[in-house]
This record gives structure tokens, C-alpha cells and sequence, in this order.
């Protein structure tokens, strides 16, 4: 078989490699449900990420937004994302065991998640890659393609997540410190970096004119999340994410740093892991770096070594990944996929039960965010159907967060449910501005507590309706509420709440609004 043939078989190996290791009890990611709702408020920016993501899930909806469509293009930036270290492998001088050795880490490691859920991330990698690979390919040719090509990668890669930014500035760093003439001496690199700018430019402004929502939603992922990450932690997971092909990327590395044309390479990997381990980003963020680590090191390991030697090294890749696949995708039901990681507890000991509250759980907290959505959906329409035509008039439906509010919303046509609403993530700026129309409060609250709070007291009618059930489900104990007579006060209370919740997201009002939220904790909805 022709080496450029073994290129497409294998990229559409890994295209359908998820669908098939996917059980089919599995719903959409918590993040899916708000990436879609995003296609329906297209943007050039939202709070918690660029608008990049939103055109593709603007086709999924306009495809039926089916999980396949959903899994389609994280599935399909795996596939394109080989294709370049295949090609690069190529142009590097190796053949089909450098291609095989290249592609496992796409079906044998953490890559099998990332090219799994529609979340900025997959995008991310391709785009990391793709930039690398002009560079590279300029450097072994000099085509002025190449470097346009490096500079719209970045400018779509910072429309797709803002990462972008720690990789380019670690290929910029690596240029200037190997001073590469043949680079910087060149014209269009500049023009191309402008190019890159210049496709960015339309989502910088949007945060101008929206006060830096990122800046906002940074901080509340560092407070919620990244404050307790550790380098050490960090590090340790570079080592993990890949370790059934450890010594390829490993093999790269050490080769692109004793070789002057490409040293470029080793430097961008070294800063770009100190700018994330200094800005306390998690570990996954550096995985863009690697692919083409892995292509340098798969035709050294070609060229380096003997046939016995090939054999081990994909025999080891082959039987490390098959005992992580059960850790990287869900391919049993839920009940199933917590008794094996009872029996086996490779799980529990590497970290991957363990959530963002530093606990160990039953499942990896991604497949939790992948449960309850669908029993959701039919308890709140359960509460909904309870109502009259004229209550259903003047019903608000709220959720307390993202997840709940896109859930509700992608499966409530078949319900007839109205619009979910919520004061969480780019939900917050879709919220509706009557709400003097609104007699009753629908409410999906993930505080279990939520009967005990003062609010509550301000309506004349406040029913716990249902609560979700799901044992292996993140939402476990979230529970509906019916809530119907508003006094005055609650309403004028609850509007101040949002007005201040959109305060709070600009760069401006995160740092300088010190005023009260009539509707805090202990007092009322959160």
C-alpha cells in the first residue's frame, strides 16, 4: 500500500473509532448543551469562549443536532489533525511504521476523549498543529505558503480558544531564540501574523464592546478550578496523557532540540508548558504541542531502530491503550462502567474519578456531565403540563446553570416546553427582559437546598415538584420547583440580580462593583 493511502485509511479509522466504542446510553456533554445553544445566538463572541465553536455547532442543529452530528467534528479534527503529522512524516523521509507509530496516540490515550466531546479543545489541537506544521514546512522549503498557512491557523485557532495564544507566543520565542534568519528576515511572516491578527480582530472587539466578559469568566474558573491545580500534577500528566507512546513524543523532543533547523520546535513545547504551569492551566491545555512531537519521533524511531524493536513498540502502545479506552470513552452503560472500575482500579489510582471538589466518584466527572439530562427534561415537563393555559402564559422557565438551561432546551420541543433561561455562562445575556409578565417560576436549582432559603417566602404557592435520581449523574438531587404569585419585591430583587450579574462580567465591574445581591445565598436564589 502506498504511504499516502495509509495516510486517509488510518485518519478514517480514527474518524469512526468513537461511534463505535460509544455506548448508546450516553447523552450529550453539559458543555455540548450550551455550545448548541450558543449556534442559536451567533455571535462573534461569548463569555466562556470565541465564536469559532458555535458556526460548527450552527451546522449540527442545521443537521438535527443528533449525537453523531454532535461527535462528528471533534471526530473529523482527529482525522485532519493525523493527516498532518502523516503528511509532515512524509516530507521528514519516513514510511508506514513512522505513519502506524504516529497514529496511536489518536486511538491509544487521552486523545481519544479530546477528539470525543464538542468543546473548544479539539479545535485547539488542530489548529496548534496546523500552525507548527507551515512553520516547518516553510522552514524545508521556503514557499510563502507556509507561513500564511502558520498565520491563519493562528488567527482561527484564537477564534477557537484563547490557548492559542501560549503556543504562538512559545513558537514566536523559539524563533527569536534560535534566531532563525530564514523566518524572521522574511516579509511575509509579518504580513501573515497580521493575517492572523487581522481574523481575530472581529472577536477582540466584541470584548471590547462587551467589557472583557473573559476576564470575568477567567477568574471564576481560576476560583473554582485552577487555583487547586498543581505543577506537579501537571507535569505528571504530560507523562500520562500519552503513556503508551511516551517514547515517541520523547524521541521528537530530544531530536528537534540537537537539530538547529528545527530547534524552534523544543523551545515553543518548553515555554509553552511554563507560560501554562505560571498561568495555572490545566494539563490538558498543552496537548497541541505534541503531534508534532510525535512525527519527528515516529521516523527517528524508523530510522533508529530494528525490526524487533518496531514490533515492541506497537505491541506495548496497542495493549496500554486497550486497558485505557475504558478510562477515555463511555462504551459500557453507566452501572457497567462503575462495576469495572470497582474490579479495576487503574481508574481510582491515576486520578481519573476524581472531580473538580477533589473527591473520587463512582464515574470520570465528564461521563457524570454526560447523565440526567432526559429524565430532567420529562420531570420539568411534567411540572410544566401541571399548569393551566394562562400559567403556561406566564411561566419562567429558570435553570441554575448552563447545563440544565441547554439540556431543557434540546430536548424540550418534543415536550412543547418554552425557553429555558439562565443567569449562567452566555445564558446570562439571553435573558429575557419582561419579567413583569412572568406569575410563575419553573425552576431547575442544583442547590438541594433550595426549599430553605428566604426567597421562597415571597411566593404564594412554592411546590417541590420532582428531583433527579440518577445515581452516577453529576445532577443527582437537583430538583424542580414550582414557584407561582411573585410579590413585587422578589421581582424587583430578581431583576436587580441579573442587571448585576451582567455588571459583574465586564473587566470593570469584576473588579470595581462592591453593591449587595438582594438574592445571595441564605436569602434567596443564587
Amino acid at each position: 500500500m502506498k504511504a499516502t493511502r495509509l495516510i486517509y485509511l488510518l485518519a478514517l479509522v480514527k474518524l469512526f473509532l468513537p461511534f463505535l466504542l460509544q455506548a448508546p446510553e450516553w447523552e450529550p456533554h453539559r458543555d455540548e448543551f450550551l455550545y448548541l445553544a450558543e449556534a442559536r445566538h451567533l455571535a462573534w463572541g461569548y463569555m466562556e469562549a470565541p465564536p469559532l465553536l458555535s458556526v460548527l455547532a450552527w451546522l449540527t442543529n442545521l443537521l438535527g443536532g443528533a449525537m453523531w452530528a454532535i461527535k462528528l467534528w471533534p471526530s473529523l479534527a482527529g482525522a485532519l489533525t493525523y493527516i498532518l503529522v502523516g503528511r509532515l512524516i512524509l516530507h521528514l523521509g519516513g514510511r508506514w511504521f513512522a505513519l502506524v507509530l504516529a497514529w496511536m496516540p489518536f486511538v491509544a490515550g487521552a486523545w481519544l476523549r479530546m477528539y470525543f466531546l464538542f468543546q473548544p479543545n479539539f479545535l485547539d489541537m488542530f489548529w496548534w498543529t496546523a500552525m507548527a506544521y507551515g512553520l516547518i514546512r516553510f522552514q524545508q522549503t521556503e514557499k510563502i505558503r507556509y507561513l500564511y498557512l502558520a498565520g491563519i491557523s493562528f488567527g482561527l485557532g484564537m477564534l477557537s480558544k484563547y490557548t492559542m495564544v501560549f503556543y504562538a507566543a512559545g513558537l514566536l520565542s523559539g524563533i527569536l531564540l534560535s534566531w532563525d534568519k530564514k523566518i524572521l528576515t522574511n516579509r511575509h511572516f509579518y504580513f501573515a501574523l497580521g493575517l492572523g491578527l487581522l481574523l481575530f480582530l472581529p472577536n477582540l472587539v466584541w470584548q471590547i464592546v462587551h467589557g472583557f466578559p473573559v476576564v470575568y469568566h477567567m477568574k471564576a474558573l481560576h476560583d473554582g478550578q485552577l487555583q487547586y491545580l498543581s505543577p506537579w500534577a501537571f507535569l505528571g500528566d504530560q507523562l500520562l496523557y500519552n503513556v503508551a507512546t511516551l517514547f515517541t513524543w520523547i524521541t521528537g523532543l530530544i531530536w528537534v532540540m540537537r537539530t538547529k533547523q528545527y530547534r524552534f520546535i523544543a523551545w515553543a513545547f518548553f515555554i509553552t508548558l511554563a507560560l501554562l504551569v505560571l498561568g495555572h492551566g490545566k494539563s490538558y491545555y498543552s496537548q497541541g504541542a505534541y503531534p508534532v512531537l510525535f512525527a519527528f519521533g515516529a521516523v527517528r524511531l524508523q530510522a533508529w531502530t530494528n525490526k524487533w524493536w518496531k514490533i515492541s513498540m506497537l505491541a506495548f502502545s496497542t495493549l496500554i491503550g486497550i486497558r485505557l479506552v475504558p478510562l477515555m470513552l463511555p462504551f459500557r452503560p453507566p452501572a457497567s462502567l462503575a462495576g469495572y472500575y470497582t474490579r479495576h482500579p487503574l481508574a481510582q489510582k491515576i486520578g481519573v474519578l476524581r472531580w473538580e471538589d477533589q473527591q473520587d466518584h463512582s464515574l470520570p466527572q465528564d461521563f457524570a456531565d454526560m447523565l440526567s439530562w432526559k429524565e430532567m427534561t420529562r420531570k420539568v415537563s411534567r411540572a410544566y403540563e401541571s399548569l393551566d393555559s394562562t400559567e403556561k402564559a406566564s411561566t419562567l422557565l429558570f435553570c441554575d446553570n448552563y447545563g440544565q438551561a441547554g439540556a431543557v432546551n434540546y430536548y424540550g420541543p418534543e415536550y412543547h416546553l418554552p425557553s429555558a433561561y439562565s443567569d449562567n455562562a452566555s445564558f446570562l445575556y439571553w435573558m429575557p427582559q419582561d419579567y413583569d409578565r412572568f406569575n410563575v417560576l419553573l425552576l431547575v436549582t442544583d442547590d438541594q437546598q433550595e426549599m430553605q432559603h428566604k426567597f421562597i417566602q415571597e411566593f404564594k404557592v412554592a411546590q417541590l415538584v420532582d428531583s433527579i435520581t440518577n445515581p452516577y449523574a453529576r445532577e443527582k438531587g437537583s430538583l424542580i420547583i414550582l414557584l407561582k404569585g411573585p410579590s413585587d419585591a422578589f421581582r424587583d430583587a430578581f431583576k436587580h440580580k441579573i442587571e448585576l450579574s451582567k455588571l459583574k462580567t465586564t473587566a470593570q465591574g469584576a473588579t470595581q462593583l462592591q453593591k449587595p445581591n438582594p438574592l445571595e445565598k441564605g436569602g434567596s436564589l443564587h
